[in-house]
């Protein structure tokens, strides 16, 4: 295998054929599968690929399917059809290692163990796994992976609208003890102030009807409307 530039004798009787060393993206289209606690989800990946070893590339790689890629005798397959026939190699184990990866793990937090690695939030841990687990399957073939990357992650439409009402509500629970923490804070800072400056005296069935009303009007969701009392607090 000649990868040097420069002049080189080759005995005449030898086949010859051309392969290219070039880089090549591949976008590989979404595919469903199941992730690690049975959710179906959409995942899709783009890659870089390159010939590393052209030797086991030309072996080990069945000469018939490049032969198929042209619809041609394997005489008379070209540059691009040899790589086409590659790359239909590269595609199908990068669909497998897809598979196999998303497989191990969940889209997303659980309510059972927060810390466990995710495929929404794995980033390069999930991306450099996938990379290794292609390197191993091509590497009989003589291809390297140079980079993985997941760029495609959903939920499959058949559950998708469901997992986005428990998002929300997640969301609107995690909103609502913010709430709840800081109107309890302002309660109690209203009660020692009130204390501390002796503007008012309150027995504990007033605390406690005033505690209740600011809580009202802390955590509800729209503008309290205000009632005044013209009377006394001792009436």
């Amino acid at each position: 295998t000649f990868k040097n530039t420069g002049f080189f004798w080759v005995n005449p009787f030898m086949n010859k054929k051309k392969l290219s060393l070039r880089a090549r993206n591949l976008d590989v289209e979404p595919i469903k599968v199941n992730d690690k606690i049975g959710n179906p989800i959409l995942i899709g990946l783009v890659l870089v690929w390159k010939l590393k070893d052209t030797y086991k590339a030309m072996f080990e790689i069945d000469a018939q399917t490049m032969a198929d890629s042209k619809g041609a005798g394997t005489a008379s397959v070209s540059v691009a059809g040899r790589m086409n026939a590659f790359e239909d190699f590269v595609r199908v184990q990068s669909d497998a290692a897809l598979r196999q990866v998303a497989g191990q793990y969940a889209y997303d937090d659980n309510e059972h163990d927060t810390n466990e690695l995710t495929l929404r939030g794995g980033g390069e841990e999930i991306n450099d796994q996938l990379e290794r687990q292609l390197n191993e399957r091509l590497a009989m073939a003589g291809m390297e992976i140079v980079e993985a990357r997941i760029n495609y992650l959903a939920y499959a439409p058949e559950i998708a609208a469901v997992m986005l009402r428990r998002q929300q509500a997640s969301a609107i629970i995690t909103a609502r003890e913010k709430i709840v923490e800081g109107a309890v804070s302002m309660v109690k800072m209203a009660l020692d102030k009130l204390a501390e400056d002796g503007i008012v005296e309150l027995d504990e069935e007033k605390k406690a009807a005033m505690v209740s009303n600011l809580l009202v009007v802390l955590c509800a969701d729209e503008p309290a409307q205000p009632v005044i009392n013209s009377g006394t607090l001792n009436h």
